[in-house]
């Protein structure tokens, strides 16, 4: 992995990938959380949108159309740390497909015509989003976790935010947020480092914007208690725990990753195998992370029937105090057999070239650094059993639950 900083200090990242194909993201630190205290609900989301409706250059048919004939995929994200713009196209097309994008992030004009048109989509697409059980789960469990945080509200915004969004604020975050000193590009290409170099030079070079400070977050510790909605739509029924980890340094996060797969990644982890092997209560048992800027939470979800709720509540909370107890667990050996298959997810999952560009760029946006995407699983055979336990007392203590029953 290489990396430099353009004059105008925008940031580059290349690594070289044999092949055919090149990829790349296009990063900013203009996501949800930097609607917080100034902007309504899916501001952020809403540029997104509109950036692609024409430019000075080119109309929203025009760029339709070029994107279609360049790139065998395509898209663009808004998270709550981030928003990214990526795709792969034929390396014979890398030149142009930059371009085309480099128009759209440096030139969008924001008319006003069809905007009224794009904010109906956007209240269409909260819809979709609501229509997703998990999805809808974790959203109201974050509602229910967290007084302050941006996290609880979804990305997408509040249909009344959605719809009281005008073109001067979305035009207002794109100004102070699309900036070159706010921005990393990760390009994945069989091209040499200098000739990327250029051609992101080329295109992003005079762009020169006033830089704005991201915002500042603050940590709050999650609501303990349960919480339960019935709804009409729903068969079966969904459990979400949640911890927050905002405490956690990065020698306590690794600890964390090491139990987390022990814990529920896989169908060989403790509460896989206590709740759906052993006793059949569940068809879908995972715990996971999320450690990004403004969401730090340790999860962990089950779907399961109406009726075995109570019983998947009580096998949870009886997993969770037996391994804070149990003693040469995770011993020097069952340490080493976790990193390894960390490290084995963590190669599989960086082997498509897009998903690689949009690591690169979105830790280098997160941390400032995209190197932590590889230091990040580098000695965790390194990491002692008392670690791992001081961090399962830690965290796992006062949880948010969630459940989603039918009415």
């Amino acid at each position: 992995m290489k990396k430099v900083t353009l004059e105008n200090g925008m940031k580059l990242i290349y690594e070289h990938r044999e092949g055919d194909l090149s990829s790349f993201c296009i990063a900013l630190n203009g996501g949800a959380l930097e609607e917080i205290g100034k902007f309504k609900l899916g501001t952020a989301h809403a540029v997104e949108h509109m950036i692609s409706k024409g430019t000075k250059s080119r109309s929203e048919d025009e760029i339709n159309k070029v994107c279609s004939e360049i790139f065998g995929f395509e898209n663009a994200m808004t998270n709550f740390p981030y928003v990214i713009y990526y795709g792969t196209c034929l390396s014979e097309n890398f030149e142009k497909g930059l371009e085309v994008y480099s128009d759209i992030i440096l030139n969008p004009i924001f008319p006003e015509k069809g905007f009224k048109e794009e904010m109906n989509i956007i209240l269409e697409e909260l819809k979709e989003w609501k229509d997703d059980v998990h999805q809808y789960c974790e959203d109201t469990l974050l509602y229910n976790a967290f007084s302050s945080k941006r996290i609880r509200n979804r990305i997408i915004g509040t249909e009344e935010d959605i719809k009281a969004i005008t073109l001067d604020e979305i035009k207002e975050f794109y100004n102070i947020y699309y900036n070159p000193q706010n921005c990393a590009i990760a390009v994945c290409s069989s091209f040499d480092f200098e000739y990327v170099i250029n051609i992101v030079n080329k295109f992003f070079r005079n762009w020169n914007k006033r830089s704005y400070k991201i915002m500042d977050l603050s940590k709050e510790k999650n609501k303990e208690g349960l919480f339960v909605e019935k709804l009409t739509d729903i068969e079966g029924a969904k459990i979400q725990y949640l911890f927050s980890i905002d405490e956690l340094n990065e020698e306590e996060y690794r600890a964390l990753t090491l139990f987390n797969t022990a814990f529920g990644e896989g169908t060989n982890s403790i509460i896989f195998d206590e709740i759906r092997t052993k006793n059949g209560l569940a068809y879908d048992v995972k715990s996971y992370i999320k450690n990004e800027r403004g969401i730090k939470n340790f999860t962990i979800s089950v779907g399961t029937s109406i009726e075995n709720v109570d019983k998947v509540i009580s096998l949870i909370n009886k997993k969770i105090k037996d391994v804070k107890n149990k003693n040469n667990y995770f011993n020097e050996e069952k340490i080493k057999k976790l990193s390894k298959n960390i490290k084995l997810k963590r190669q599989l999952k960086l082997e498509r070239g897009i998903q690689l560009c949009k690591e690169l760029s979105t830790y280098e946006m997160m941390y400032g650094d995209a190197k932590k995407l590889y230091k990040e699983v580098d000695g965790l055979e390194d990491v002692k059993e008392e670690k791992v336990i001081q961090v399962m007392n830690k965290v796992l203590k006062n949880p948010s639950i969630q459940v989603l029953t039918s009415k």
